[in-house]
């Protein structure tokens, strides 16, 4: 487990720093912007090996898309050598053929990068995401905002009311 992080422990806005929001995607291929948002990972981060994140996440792209529609896609992997859950959000303003479940561009791009020994932890972020993330006006405000604090306003207000 986490260094002892319980599930309601674990909040989103703490998982998301500044330094791993990106809300200017330039990449319009699926397999470049999968690299691009795993530069923004490596650079100033607990990842050590890039190559090896990249290749994870395209591994779990082949099992099926990690976008789930309504323009967000949350790519994720556990990997070795990550010793804490890592959260990198990015946009894309024109979108992206991600494979989306309802054929749609994608917009939003939360990846989700933790140990590997830690699935019950991975998969309640993910949870969380996905419950964030199907409220369609947060989705909007995310697709449209332009300072990287009103993400942390926006999930944190989020955070109040998910229990």
């Amino acid at each position: 487990m986490t260094e002892g992080i319980k599930y309601r422990d674990i909040k989103l806005p703490d998982l998301l720093k500044e330094k791993y929001i990106e809300l200017d995607l330039k990449e319009k291929e699926k397999t470049k912007l999968i690299a691009e948002l795993v530069d923004i990972a490596a650079k100033p981060s607990r990842i050590k090996d890039g190559k090896t994140l990249f290749k994870a996440i395209l591994e779990r792209e082949k099992l099926g898309s990690t976008a789930i529609g309504n323009g967000v896609a949350i790519p994720h992997v556990k990997i070795k050598g990550v010793k804490k859950p890592l959260l990198i959000l990015g946009r894309s303003a024109e979108g992206v053929d991600f494979d989306a479940l309802d054929g749609e561009k994608t917009y939003l791009f939360f990846m989700l990068i933790s140990p590997q020994e830690e699935v019950g932890p991975h998969l309640k972020i993910l949870a969380k995401i996905a419950h964030l993330v199907k409220d369609k006006f947060i989705v909007e405000r995310l697709k449209k905002i332009e300072d990287k604090h009103e993400v942390f306003e926006i999930i944190s207000g989020f955070e109040k009311y998910f229990k």
